[in-house]
């Protein structure tokens, strides 16, 4: 597949993405801590790892599958964002949920 994974932007990216998570979500209440901060997180280390596992198969047919994967992991996380911003644990609005 050429370069490394690491080397690819879209890995690049979303990696920035989990540690930004991580650092929001260490202000959500604690009751959620295993709920959906836990969800979020998955969601969130989802994107890169799939990137990388998919990047590993040496398969351009495999790596789409897992780019598919890592989009499906985005769009879940978009939505817990959203759920988040609706319970009062993060104050945004629609525009500024475009780190996502």
């Amino acid at each position: 597949m050429g370069r490394s994974w690491e080397q690819l932007l879209v890995w690049q990216k979303s990696h920035e993405i989990v540690l930004e998570v991580y650092r929001l979500t260490g202000n959500f209440p604690p009751t959620e801590r295993y709920a959906l901060v836990d969800q979020i997180r998955r969601a969130a280390y989802s994107i890169p790892s799939n990137i990388v596992e998919g990047h590993s198969k040496n398969s351009r047919k495999e790596f789409l599958r897992f780019l598919y994967i890592a989009r499906g992991s985005l769009e879940e996380l978009k939505y817990f964002w959203l759920l988040s911003r609706d319970l009062g644990y993060v104050s945004i609005g629609k525009g500024d949920m475009r780190i996502m």
